[in-house]
């Protein structure tokens, strides 16, 4: 079974840059776009799995002349969010941003989920909190709620989702991580968060998939 799907605009320069230096490394596909290598690993991963791209240890990337998506068919479409998503790692809207930072690397991630009375309200990454520091805010006593990313700007997954979906939105928004909701309320966006999707998520499950193929 083929899955047909629109390659993005960085997919369609990757796979340019490969027709045209094959074979080329990883670390030489992501300095022409000007990229840092774990950014473009997620495309690289989908690429390959899909038949477009070939990887060989130790030399690089190949196209193989293929122009559609094989990812497995049914396997990769059966894979639900619900079924790899890993715990979230969450702190109250009143949360100082100094105790998140605590979290944030007791945790090792880069991005931590507010919430409020259970409620998902927002985000904050590493670079929320170095914007912060280098303003001069008060770690200590100013909360995690003035300077997080506000839903509805904030991008989700559902459980009933495929990781492919998630892989897409990843990639699309240029996020290195998705939350995985329940929606309570659909018009006032109340989400329950219930787990989260990363790009290492992603990457390693593909792998597993390709390495058990």
């Amino acid at each position: 079974m083929v899955i047909n799907i629109q390659l993005n605009n960085r997919q369609k320069k990757i796979i340019e840059i490969v027709k045209g230096s094959e074979p080329i490394t990883g670390e030489e596909i992501a300095n022409r776009l000007n990229l840092n290598r774990s950014t473009i690993r997620p495309d690289l991963t989908i690429l390959t799995m899909a038949g477009i791209l070939d990887a060989r240890p130790r030399v690089g990337y190949f196209f193989t002349g293929k122009s559609e998506f094989n990812l497995m068919g049914d396997r990769i479409n059966s894979i639900l969010v619900e079924d790899v998503k890993s715990l979230p790692i969450v702190v109250d809207e009143s949360t100082s941003i100094y105790d998140a930072v605590v979290t944030m690397f007791l945790e090792d991630v880069g991005s931590i989920y507010i919430t409020n009375n259970n409620i998902l309200t927002g985000v904050i990454s590493r670079k929320d909190i170095i914007r912060s520091a280098i303003g001069g805010t008060d770690l200590h006593k100013v909360p995690v709620g003035v300077i997080m990313t506000r839903i509805p700007k904030i991008v989700y997954i559902k459980p009933k989702d495929t990781i492919l979906d998630a892989a897409k939105k990843l990639i699309e928004h240029e996020v290195d991580s998705l939350p995985v909701v329940e929606v309570l309320d659909e018009e006032n966006k109340e989400l329950k968060i219930i787990g989260r999707i990363t790009k290492t998520t992603i990457t390693r499950l593909f792998m597993e998939l390709a390495s058990n193929t």
